[in-house]
């Protein structure tokens, strides 16, 4: 079971949550990744809004459990992309575009997004075609652990698609 929390989520001056876990980088994909690759984490990239009640929903119910909280800390590399922002961000293949053109472009429609990325990309790859999962939209404390650590384990190289393992994974956690 998961233990109470004084974790809080804060909210930046771009109206974005803000966590200890986030990064502050120049949002070059490549770059982003080979620093992840560096301290032995995965890349994580999440795109949100201003707003957004499921966002809200994530970093106040989901993202505060300690288990959670702690597991992201440890394993990966976030950054965070804001849904209509102006900063630019570098994709995998070269492409400079605005937060809001990249995340047009790369065809997010809902918030929070939440893409995984391997710890290597194909050359020329945009990061809708490296990724290794998507998380699209707030789910609760188990599943979004269990996403977390299905992409550590690098689940989705092996035979058992995410839906049985969280399936497994759950049935152990209850019991």
């Amino acid at each position: 079971m998961f233990a109470a929390t004084t974790l809080t989520a804060e909210i930046g001056d771009d109206g974005l949550h803000k966590t200890s876990w986030m990064r502050d980088t120049f949002k070059d994909l490549s770059e982003d990744l080979a620093e992840a690759n560096a301290e032995g984490k995965r890349l994580m990239i999440i795109v949100e809004q201003r707003g957004c009640i499921y966002c809200k929903k994530m970093h106040e119910e989901v993202f505060t459990v300690p288990e959670v909280n702690d597991y992201i800390e440890e394993n990966f590399f976030v950054v965070q992309i804001n849904m209509f922002g102006d900063v630019e961000v570098t994709d995998f293949d070269g492409t400079t575009l605005a937060e809001k053109d990249m995340v047009k472009r790369w065809g997010a429609l809902f918030t929070p997004s939440i893409s995984f990325f391997p710890t290597d990309v194909l050359e020329g790859a945009m990061a809708t075609q490296a990724a290794a999962a998507n998380m699209p939209g707030a789910f609760g404390k188990w599943t979004t652990l269990n996403m977390l650590t299905w992409v550590v384990e690098e689940g989705y190289n092996s035979d058992e698609p995410f839906q049985k393992y969280h399936a497994r994974k759950f049935a152990e956690q209850k019991g």
